[in-house]
This record gives C-alpha cells, sequence and structure tokens, in this order.
C-alpha cells in the first residue's frame, strides 16, 4: 500500500484571537451594497495595478488616526420609584475609551493629539455622572429600542468615533497641513468631510465584487491594488482593495480594504488610490512583530498600544466603581 500523500497547507500569520482577518472568501455574505464597478476602469477591463514608486510625490506627511475602547464595568440602575433592590433596572456600561493622532514623517513618528474620556452609558433618564476616587464616568443617556447590551456596545463605538473625528481635526487645526494625508483605523463613516482622509479597514466579513473579480483580489501580488470602485450602503464612498506585503497563508492574508469620500470628483479618488498603495505599503507590519500583520499598520499598532496605556489600570478603575456604587 503506498504512503498517502502529504497535505498541503499554510498557516496564516494573522493571530487566531482577533479572530481571522477574513472569513473563506467562499463563504463571505454576499452584500447588497450598490457597487459601481466601471469608475476608474471599465468592469470588463479589471486588472490588478502596479504600485508606483513610494518616492514620487510621496506626502511630506501621513497623520494615522486610532481609537480604544474598554468596558470598565457593567452595572444596573434602578427604577426612580424603586429601592435598590426592588422593581426592575436598567443595564449601564461605565466605559473608558480614547482616541489619538500620531504623524509620520521623514525624521520620525510623534503623537500629536490624544483625547481620554469615560462615560456612563445608560437609558435610564436619572442616571447621573459616577465619580469615582479614579476618575469620572460622564453620564451618556440613550433611547432604549430592544437588545440594551447592543445598544450600550454601539454607543460606545460611536461615542468613539466622534472622538477620533475631533481629534483628526485638531491634529489639522493651526499647521500647514495641506500637503498630509490622513488614514483613519476603520471604515470613513463619520469621518468623510475631512480633507485628503483614507479609511483603512484590515478585516473582511462582506463579498462585495462579482466572483470572478473577487477572485482576482486573492491573486494580488504585494503592493497592487484593484481599480477604484463606488460602494453605496446607508452611505457612498469610494473603495479598492490594497494587497500589503508580508501577508501569507489564506487567500485574503495581508489584502486591506481602502475607501475615500464618494464627493471627490473621480480623478482625485484615483489619485488617493495610486498615492497611497506604497504608503500604506511603507507602514505594513511583520509577523514577529505584530500578531495582527501586515493589516496592523505600525503605527496604527503603536498608537493603540499608547491609548492604552492612557486609559489606566482597569482593575483599579473596577475597585474604584465598585465602591462609589456602595456608597449609592
Amino acid at each position: 500500500m503506498s504512503a498517502p500523500t502529504g497535505m498541503r497547507w499554510r498557516v496564516e500569520s494573522w493571530d487566531p484571537g482577533y479572530g481571522a482577518s477574513s472569513e473563506d472568501p467562499a463563504e463571505l455574505s454576499r452584500s447588497t451594497a450598490q457597487v459601481d464597478l466601471d469608475v476608474e476602469i471599465a468592469a470588463s477591463s479589471w486588472r490588478p495595478i502596479g504600485p508606483r514608486p513610494a518616492e514620487t510625490d510621496s506626502w511630506p506627511a501621513v497623520l494615522f488616526v486610532d481609537g480604544v475602547r474598554r468596558i470598565d464595568a457593567m452595572a444596573w440602575i434602578s427604577d426612580e420609584d424603586q429601592g435598590q433592590d426592588g422593581g426592575t433596572a436598567s443595564m449601564a456600561l461605565c466605559a473608558s475609551y480614547a482616541a489619538g493622532v500620531v504623524r509620520c514623517q521623514p525624521g520620525g513618528a510623534q503623537l500629536v493629539a490624544a483625547e481620554v474620556r469615560r462615560g456612563l452609558f445608560s437609558t435610564a433618564s436619572h442616571a447621573t455622572d459616577v465619580l469615582t476616587s479614579a476618575g469620572s464616568y460622564q453620564r451618556v443617556q440613550l433611547t432604549g429600542r430592544g437588545e440594551p447590551a447592543a445598544d450600550l456596545s454601539l454607543a460606545v463605538q460611536r461615542a468613539l468615533g466622534d472622538v477620533e473625528a475631533e481629534v483628526a481635526a485638531a491634529a489639522r487645526s493651526g499647521e500647514e497641513t495641506d500637503r498630509d494625508l490622513l488614514v483613519v483605523d476603520g471604515p470613513l463613516r463619520g469621518r468623510q468631510h475631512l480633507p485628503r482622509v483614507l479609511g483603512f479597514i484590515k478585516t473582511h466579513r462582506s463579498e462585495y465584487l462579482p466572483p470572478a473579480l473577487h477572485r482576482m483580489v486573492g491573486g494580488l501580488t504585494a503592493g497592487q491594488r484593484t481599480p477604484v470602485f463606488g460602494l453605496g450602503t446607508s452611505w457612498q464612498r469610494y473603495s479598492w482593495y490594497l494587497k500589503l506585503p508580508g501577508g501569507e497563508g489564506a487567500p485574503w492574508a495581508g489584502v486591506a480594504r481602502v475607501e475615500c469620500p464618494a464627493d471627490l470628483p473621480v480623478a482625485q479618488a484615483v489619485e488617493l488610490a495610486e498615492r497611497s498603495a506604497p504608503e500604506l505599503c511603507r507602514y505594513a507590519s511583520t509577523e514577529y512583530k505584530d500578531a495582527r500583520a501586515p493589516q496592523n499598520l505600525y503605527p496604527i499598532a503603536g498608537l493603540e498600544r499608547e491609548l492604552r496605556r492612557r486609559l489606566g489600570d482597569q482593575a483599579l478603575l473596577y475597585r474604584a466603581i465598585r465602591r462609589a456604587s456602595d456608597k449609592s
């Protein structure tokens, strides 16, 4: 009997603790978004587009924006007319969140803006700020709609998005920044009004392109991108896929999706795609330094670490919240 043929397999560099950088390309849910494939190139002529040299007309500075969030404690706020142990109660989250901007330019990188906030997110109309020995959690009231846990988590994410937009605008105020590029970690929604801005999406959950073009994305080589296409869901933007250097394993390993505002002229959107590709590839992380390589770009990874440090010690904050609760 002949020996069985050994299987061929490869391990994706992305740390499984973060999930997968992409679902199985054959299993991605088909998006209902409106897609315009004829923006840069006619759909019938789509092909991988190679990178221009990084040295040509690069930006003097690239600003990276990111934010982090953490739930410090879950709480229940009793109804106003009930005692602590009687009646019904509303779920609440004590959350810390922070956003910042790092500027990268020849000579190094510098943190140019950072903001830390803490909030008590609840649907209870009589909720108040929570004052603790380790910090104050400002009341953020929501309108209950159905699933409390999901609504509260979404509210924290929206609050984080607002802070990200604020720090991004602050990082550009009072500076001659008409020649820089701003890269937001994640979708652009809520930040598309900012000038020269890109959204950088690391993970993939939906299939936007027709099957043949979808397969083409998996065949991109380092530095290549797809043509720019229009993407419309509840909001409009231009988008394209970019293959970063170093991605191995899964067919879409190392592939990021990039967005820019839909109100740009097509020529400007294409120029952003062409000029940004070598810039983003330059900052791609490597497996031995980052568990989410290569999509977790070095400036974003460093910014995340600094922001998490500024959130403070979670155990200390939790104890402070418990003491404040015991006194209420």
